[in-house]
This record gives C-alpha cells, sequence and structure tokens, in this order.
C-alpha cells in the first residue's frame, strides 16, 4: 500500500511539474481596454490562434489588481490610451516604475493618434504603438516581435545567472562590442534602439515628417573604445547622452544610442537644430559632466552633422534622412582626421628645415673659426 501511494505521489509531482513548465513556457498577456468588444475580440483571437494565456482588465485599478494577483509577471501588456480616471500613459508611466515591468513590452492599442499622444507614449517607455482601428495581422505580428523580444532577454538573464554562480558575472556583464547599442540609464527622451525604431515606423505611418534628423558622434570613439576599458567607454556614452539630455531640455525631439559611438536625434522643431549645431557648447556641457580625477580621464568630444529634413512618408525615406545624417557626421570626422594628417606632415617638414638650419649655421661657425673671417669670406 506504501509502495502505491509513493508511486502515486511521484507521478502527481510529474504532472505538477509538467503543468509548472507549460505555465512556465506560455506567452501571457494582459489587455487593458475600456470598451468590453476590443477586449473580447483581442482576447479570443489570441488564445485561439496563437495559444496565449490573455487576461483582460476595463481600466487601470482592476489592471493592478490583475498584476498583483498573479502568480508571475505578464509578459507583454497592452494599454488602451483613453479610459475613465486613469489614462493608459499615466498607467504605464506607473508600470515602468514597477522592478518586474520595468523592461516587459508594452504596446499602446489606442484610437489616439496625434503626435503629442505618439511622443508621450514612447518617452514614458511603450515598446510600440497601434492605432484602432487596427489590422489583426499586423497586431499579431507587433505581438510575435515582442515574444521574441522577451525570448532573448530571458535567455539573457538566464545567461546573467550562470555567470554570476561562475563568478564571473560583473565581468560578462560589462562586455560588449564597438558597435552594440548599450543601454542608457535615466535620461529623459532617450529612447532605446527597439524603441527607437518603432517610434520612427509610427512617425512614418501617420506621415507626420516635418521633422529633422541630426547625428552626434563621439570623436575618434573607435580609438577611445580600444584604449579604455568597457566600463570607461560606457561612462562616456552615458555622459554624452546627459549631455544631450541638457542641451535639448526646451527642444521638442527624441533620441536614441545607436552604437559605434553615435546618437541620432530626431527634432519636431527649428529650435533642435540650434540647440546642438554649436559643438562648443555641447562639449563644455559634456567636459563639465567629465569627473575630475587621477589619472585624468580620456578626453571626450563630439561632432555634430547638418540637419537632414525628415520630409518622406514612408519608413524607408525616414531611414535615409537618419542615414544621410549618419553619414554627414562620419564624413565631418574624415575630414578632421585628414586635416591633423595635414598639419602633423607639416610640423614635420618645419622641423626638417630647422634642424637643416641649425647644421649650416653649426659648420659656417666650424669655417670661421678654422680660418678667420677674410678667408672664410673668399671661400663664400
Amino acid at each position: 500500500m506504501t509502495n502505491l501511494i509513493s508511486a502515486s505521489d511521484r507521478f502527481q509531482r510529474k504532472l505538477d511539474d509538467r503543468a509548472n513548465k507549460i505555465m512556465a513556457s506560455t506567452f501571457r498577456i494582459l489587455v487593458v481596454d475600456d470598451e468590453p468588444s476590443i477586449l473580447e475580440l483581442v482576447k479570443t483571437a489570441l488564445e485561439t490562434l496563437d495559444d496565449y494565456n490573455v487576461s483582460t482588465a476595463t481600466n487601470a485599478i482592476a489592471a493592478l489588481e490583475e498584476i498583483r494577483r498573479a502568480e508571475r509577471p505578464f509578459d507583454c501588456i497592452l494599454l488602451d490610451i483613453q479610459m475613465p480616471e486613469t489614462d493608459g500613459i499615466e498607467l504605464l508611466r506607473g508600470l515602468r516604475s514597477l522592478p518586474d515591468y520595468a523592461d516587459i513590452p508594452i504596446l499602446m492599442l489606442t484610437a489616439m493618434s496625434d503626435r503629442s499622444y505618439i511622443d508621450e507614449a514612447f518617452k514614458e517607455g511603450a515598446t510600440d504603438y497601434v492605432n484602432k482601428p487596427f489590422d489583426f495581422l499586423e497586431l499579431r505580428s507587433r505581438i510575435k516581435c515582442a515574444h521574441q523580444l522577451v525570448d532573448e532577454r530571458r535567455k539573457t538573464e538566464l545567461s546573467q545567472k550562470c555567470a554570476y554562480q561562475l563568478q564571473q558575472k560583473m565581468k560578462r556583464n560589462k562586455q560588449f562590442n564597438f558597435d552594440d547599442p548599450i543601454s542608457v540609464s535615466d535620461v529623459d527622451k532617450h529612447l532605446r534602439y527597439l524603441e527607437f525604431d518603432n517610434y520612427v515606423t509610427q512617425l512614418a505611418r501617420r506621415k507626420l515628417f516635418n521633422s529633422q534628423s541630426i547625428a552626434i558622434k563621439i570623436q575618434d570613439a573607435q580609438l577611445l573604445y580600444e584604449k579604455q576599458d568597457c566600463d570607461s567607454f560606457r561612462h562616456a556614452v552615458q555622459t554624452v547622452a546627459e549631455s544631450i539630455q541638457l542641451a535639448t531640455h526646451k527642444v521638442d525631439c527624441v533620441f536614441s544610442y545607436r552604437g559605434g559611438g553615435i546618437f541620432l536625434v530626431i527634432s519636431h522643431d527649428a529650435k533642435g537644430a540650434e540647440a546642438l549645431s554649436c559643438e562648443k557648447n555641447l562639449n563644455t556641457l559634456i567636459q563639465e559632466r567629465t569627473p575630475h580625477q587621477q589619472p585624468a580621464p580620456e578626453p571626450i568630444n563630439v561632432l555634430v552633422s547638418n540637419s537632414v529634413p525628415m520630409r518622406g512618408l514612408s519608413r524607408s525615406a525616414a531611414a535615409t534622412a537618419l542615414q544621410d545624417a549618419i553619414s554627414n557626421v562620419n564624413e565631418l570626422e574624415l575630414a578632421l582626421q585628414k586635416d591633423q594628417d595635414t598639419q602633423t606632415g607639416t610640423m614635420h617638414d618645419h622641423r626638417q628645415d630647422l634642424r637643416k638650419q641649425t647644421r649650416k649655421r653649426v659648420y659656417e661657425r666650424v669655417l670661421f673659426e678654422l680660418f678667420g673671417e677674410e678667408n672664410y669670406l673668399n671661400m663664400r
């Protein structure tokens, strides 16, 4: 009898373990909208077609209650903006302050299409923005992208835990390639890599390109990266981001670090170009934020491209404008490097001439002392 009970317990544990694994692998979505028809449509479609686990809430209070009751954090949240009492933007801001929801994908699912709503949503941490009425195939595609993002972040978390167990977590966490779009923390108007791309896509969809793109590049960034450790280069990127924020605090704009020492700024008024046009002012802000320590850190200077109009009405046109800004700042850096090489060559020739003149004067002095003034002049 005891053996039968023991075997039954083992079997039940296996079932429980399997159920837990299934639950852990299921992609869990919370949809928040005050329209019951939208909630029913999204829930039924996602659970039927994609086997997602979908919970719903009709307002912010109900959403927070769902989050509180959940055994583990939701993997993705869809938020409406216009809701009674607490709107979606305010709820988004509150969610991003929660440790479990600081990085999960949050998609705005809304009828609000004015750029002011788009800007505010992305600045508060929205991952993507989908307008109502929406194409359900497109919504599924956006959610699948969010699903992939969650999977990648879970893999990263697992890798970091393993590294910590091997007492190498800190070292591995600091390593990154020069072209990696490393994270920038606690900087207003800064969007992460994916969020910036989605923001540009949303602008293109709404045909709102009365804007300008500007590229800002850390001068000799590759050399700076190679000379410093990863932590020092990360700090340099953070310092530049904070300085851009200060320079544009009165400007309607967003910006993003794109890797390779390059930031991209999208400004929606002429003040953006004016605020960033003077490299000297921006570099002064950077120097003021560079710590005074011994040995002195490598100096950080930036180059600023010309502003490129973003008048295209498509994603490709927007990408071209952004790439033109990057090309412009790269050409500016190459021109400065050539000028420096030319100046170095000129200084080298000047030093050679000085050496020749010095040798000539020494030679003449020796002749003068050997033959006297009269004989020396006759020789000349």
